[in-house]
């Protein structure tokens, strides 16, 4: 089926004194092929009137096959060339005698053969810039330091010849194509489209305006809803464009509605001109899993609690970062099994508002032993878990409860049903600034954003702060189909992070994103923006943070810090932002820029989570091997039969662990000096780990955030449990568990526990339990069990460890007791209020931990 779109086209600025007429993807032969050189006369080959030409446009099927040529290791489905700025093309070719094209098609025509490019409808010699790319272009791609520069007619109208397939050719000197690619294009995008203005829906007394950013689009409208889903649109509404925005206004009315954007666009992964239906990338609102976005004034008083204006005021004090310890706290775990909380309230928003459910208590105390920030894993749209309750599939606990505590038949009932299920860590973005509708009574209409809202007041009553779980590092889906793809869809191939081949980077799992381009820069300050103003929170934690540039993360946290409570209703200098600095995949080393990773970031009072601390407590790493022991497990002094080395290597290994300790106790300063195991005096900098990496990176303490346990990997009890020697008592593991969380307590910087530490809470042995369902990640706050040998960890992360597993889950003396629970919480509650009374600002002095 073919479509039909009428749209000006200009491909080439023209002299008023020219016309011509376009001309529809003509297939031209090579001898009658027109060379435009940078210093010719330039004329359009589609006339710059107002006139219109009808342009055909494909209906999107993901069956549809890509055809490749003989030159398909360098085909059209590859990027290998970036168009960096208007003049420049940069590409990994090394042009002697030969030539390069590019070539341009307004409707995705575009093939390859061995003669070359066929199907364009516009081609144009480049003339390669001996001097190579300049510094600026550089300093934004530093992977492509060393390619060729090509140079671009300065008169070309890029602003329309980006809305094309694109592609570049080389051909030797006998005129036989060698190479042929498509073209990266965020350079230019930026360049040309960078943009400050409103984006998003907009209300007044009178109207409502809808601003989208999609600079490549062909064409958009919107389509308007009555209903979340199902139903024909009210009507459909084409946008205009002005310098790549598309903007239209509608009627007061609109608002309640909703709207959807379909956007042609050319797609490189398909190869064709996509007719694409996305929602709103600045949606505030959503129907039940995002079908569709949601008109919804944030500042309407319909939607705010009351009081909730004068919620900045009620939020506890905080006189310094340094005062800060964090509760990481999964928001389903919280109450799901929870019998104290109703049962229409369990796993969501609402749980946090009741007054005295099991959970609701536990905070409270945990609030006055001095935690002042629960952390909230990603409470934002993501995929995996449907908003619709009635569509979740359960397991019978009673089933479960009734199988041996070494069993697989219990992973083998929840694993069935996972993706299924109600539960899922979160960590899979859809639209980061609408909270997730699952977690709602109503996932449709304004109740969400209620509701959360609601919850942030609980919360703040209770004496705590919020702190937001966001990921920003990558998104769950991407392309012209996926439903869950928005970004991808409305400017394809420039918020995602593509490598050399033009193929989208996953080095944190699924679609790297790339903040290094000014407007998922942009996007992302203005996500946070909105979360801090709308709903009043106190904290972000970045998820895999290295990803991110430290220029977007400095730009955020100034942003943050200049909201004031007169004007914005919250005070940003009481905003605390942190996440994990691992420099790792494509950007490590400043690969794609200087990115957010541990040691770019200190100076910025931006805190990173201190690894070092808690691989030498443990023993190794989550990624080493299980039984490996540390200060913590029993390394020397409680063998557990893993061959560590000889006992001087052992002596060593633990007195090394030391010194770490001593330097994640100073808050990982770089210059805090000690004296180390060999006696000698070190700054925390001079003191090695990892290949020779300093331990010691912060500048301030409130650049490091030291914890032993996060929901990644085992539970502290269950690490504990596993590297520890099998025939200690469970009183000895205990006491393990409470040194572990004592020593984080009592450190400068800025604590960190996982929910449950203070519990000895378990995941019967699980190292990832991102989507292990309620049964493996249960909490429980009347203390009566720590959910310690509830079956054998799901099959796909923990078989390889299930021999090591089985006979530990098996053996009861490894289970505590509500005896244990209960003193573990005392033993915690106590170690908080030492530090809450004494204050973490105290001096650290030089000593060691024969104390502790």
């Amino acid at each position: 089926m073919v479509d039909v779109l009428r749209v000006p086209f200009p491909v080439l600025q023209s002299s008023p004194s020219l016309s011509f007429k376009p001309r529809l993807c003509p297939l031209i032969p090579p001898s009658r092929r027109l060379h435009l050189k940078s210093n010719s006369l330039l004329f359009p080959l589609f006339s710059s009137s107002p006139s219109f030409f009808k342009l055909p446009l494909r209906c999107s099927s993901p069956s549809m096959p890509l055809q490749l040529s003989s030159l398909s290791q360098d085909s059209l489905l590859y990027s290998r060339a970036y168009w960096v700025t208007k003049t420049i093309i940069a590409w990994n070719v090394d042009v002697v005698e030969g030539s390069c094209y590019l070539y341009a098609s307004r409707v995705a025509a575009l093939s390859v053969t061995d003669n070359g490019i066929q199907g364009h409808d516009l081609e144009i010699k480049l003339e390669e810039d001996r001097s190579g790319l300049p510094p600026n272009v550089i300093e934004k791609f530093p992977h492509i330091r060393d390619y060729r520069a090509f140079k671009l007619p300065p008169v070309l109208d890029a602003k329309n010849l980006v809305k094309c397939q694109l592609a570049v050719a080389e051909f030797n000197s006998q005129g036989k194509c060698r190479n042929a690619t498509g073209l990266q294009l965020p350079g230019v995008l930026d360049e040309l489209f960078s943009y400050d203005g409103p984006l998003g829906a907009f209300y007044s007394a009178e109207a409502v305006s809808l601003c989208l950013w999609a600079p490549t689009a062909q064409a958009v409208y919107a389509h308007i809803y009555k209903d979340p889903v199902g139903g024909s649109p009210l009507e459909i509404i084409p946008l205009e464009e002005t310098n790549g925005v598309w903007s239209t206004k509608g009627p007061k009315s609109w608002e309640g509605c909703y709207y959807k954007y379909e956007v042609s666009v050319y797609h490189p992964s398909t190869l064709h001109i996509e007719k694409c239906y996305a929602n709103d990338p600045y949606a505030r609102g959503l129907s039940a899993d995002g079908k569709r976005t949601l008109f919804v004034n944030l500042h309407a008083d319909d939607l705010k609690p009351e009081g909730w204006d004068e919620l900045a005021d009620m939020k506890p004090d905080i006189l310094s970062f340094s005062d800060i310890s964090i509760y990481e706290l999964h928001i389903r775990d919280f109450s799901a099994n929870d019998d104290t909380v109703n049962a229409d309230f369990r796993g969501g928003y609402m749980a946090f508002t009741l007054k005295d459910s099991a959970g609701v208590l536990h905070l409270k105390k945990l609030s006055k032993a001095g935690i002042t920030h629960v952390h909230l894993l990603p409470t934002f749209q993501f995929a995996a878990v449907d908003d619709e309750k009635e569509n979740w599939k359960y397991v019978d606990s009673k089933i479960l409860e009734k199988l041996p505590p070494d069993s697989a038949e219990q992973q083998e009932k929840i694993t069935a049903i996972q993706d299924d299920d109600a539960y899922n860590w979160g960590y899979n973005p859809v639209l980061c600034g609408v909270p997730k509708g699952s977690y709602s009574s109503d996932p449709n209409g304004p109740c969400r954003i209620v509701e959360f809202r609601k919850m942030i007041q609980a919360l703040t009553h209770i004496g705590l702060r919020v702190v937001l779980d966001v990921v920003y590092n990558h998104l769950h889906a991407n392309g012209p189909f996926d439903k869950d793809s928005v970004l991808d869809k409305i400017v394809p191939g420039y918020y995602l992070r593509r490598n050399t081949d033009g193929f989208i980077e996953n080095s944190t799992c699924v679609n790297n994103t790339a903040s290094e381009h000014y407007m998922v820069e942009r996007l992302i300050i203005d996500d946070l923006l909105s979360w801090a103003i709308n709903y009043k929170v106190d904290g972000f934690r970045f998820d895999l943070m290295g990803h991110i540039m430290k220029r977007t993360m400095v730009k955020a946290k100034d942003a943050l810090c200049s909201l004031t409570k007169e004007r914005d209703g919250v005070d940003g200098s009481r905003i605390y932002i942190y996440g994990e600095g691992w420099d790792f995949g494509e950007v490590a080393k400043n690969g794609r820029g200087i990115n957010a990773a541990q040691f770019n970031i200190c100076g910025t009072g931006i805190g990173s989570f201190n690894d070092r601390i808690r691989d030498a407590m443990l023993g190794g790493s989550p990624f080493g091997p299980p039984l490996q022991q540390g200060f913590v497990t029993g390394l020397l002094l409680e063998p557990n039969g893993h061959d560590h080395g000889t006992k001087d290597v052992e002596k060593a290994m633990l007195a090394s662990a030391k010194d770490h300790i001593q330097v994640g106790l100073a808050a990982n300063l770089r210059g805090f000096v000690l004296t180390d195991f060999e006696g000698k005096e070190r700054k925390g900098s001079e003191v090695l780990c990892y290949g020779e990496t300093p331990v010691g990176y912060a500048f301030c303490p409130t650049e490091t955030v030291n914890y032993v346990s996060a929901h990644d990997n085992e539970t502290l009890f269950d690490i504990i449990s596993l590297k520890t020697p099998v025939g200690i008592s469970v009183e000895d593991r205990c006491r393990m568990n409470h040194f572990a969380t004592s020593i984080i307590a009592l450190t400068q910087g800025i604590p960190f526990f996982h929910a449950g530490d203070e519990m000895l809470r378990s995941k019967s042995l699980d190292r990832d339990s991102y989507n292990s369902g309620d049964w493996f990640n249960r909490l429980d706050f009347t203390y009566n069990s720590n959910n310690w040998g509830v079956g054998l960890p799901p099959k796909q992360k923990n078989e390889n460890s299930w021999p090591l597993i089985q006979p530990r889950l098996a053996d009861p003396s490894f289970k505590p007791q509500r005896s244990h629970i209960l003193a573990a919480v005392e033993n915690f509650t106590d170690v908080l209020c030492i530090r809450n009374e004494y204050g973490s600002t105290t001096p650290v002095h030089h000593g060691s931990l024969a104390s502790l």
